[in-house]
């Protein structure tokens, strides 16, 4: 197997971005994780990435709290009880479009995240994700 070395972020990167805005509700983060089957949302004020929410950090919070009562209750209580803001990853690690994929695949191999915001100046351009760095090893065999 030949990788091309040289290939950047931005030619597997997803550009059709799902953001949520801080002052968003979870259970709105919660419905765009199950619409479009992702596990990582970029918190975003207008251009610029402030976090990263993931579907781990929400069912952290919902299985954290009250196991007896009606399942759907605690959920919509439990989300009332935070904001995006106090459920987000803050200090993130972004990489730019032309930071290769090895060295992207490298900063998440090392890392607990799995996904990391695709940065250009300080506007947000993309997301990687270990699932997008898969396929491509998946694709060069």
């Amino acid at each position: 197997m030949s990788l091309r070395h040289r290939v950047p972020i931005s030619t597997i990167m997803t550009k059709n971005i799902i953001t949520l805005k801080s002052n968003d509700e979870l259970d709105t983060a919660e419905r765009l994780f199950k619409e479009h089957h992702i596990r990582h949302i970029p918190v975003v004020e207008g251009d610029h990435i402030i976090g990263m929410l993931s579907l781990t950090d929400l069912l952290r919070i919902s299985f954290a709290d009250g196991a007896y009562e009606d399942e759907s209750d605690v959920e919509t209580t439990v989300y009332n009880m935070f904001t995006i803001s106090q459920v987000m990853a803050k200090n993130l690690k972004s990489v730019s479009p032309d930071t290769t994929i090895k060295e992207v695949a490298e900063i998440l191999a090392e890392n607990e995240f799995h996904a990391l915001p695709v940065v250009e100046g300080d506007k947000l351009v993309g997301i990687v994700t270990t699932t997008d760095l898969i396929k491509y090893l998946l694709e060069q065999y």
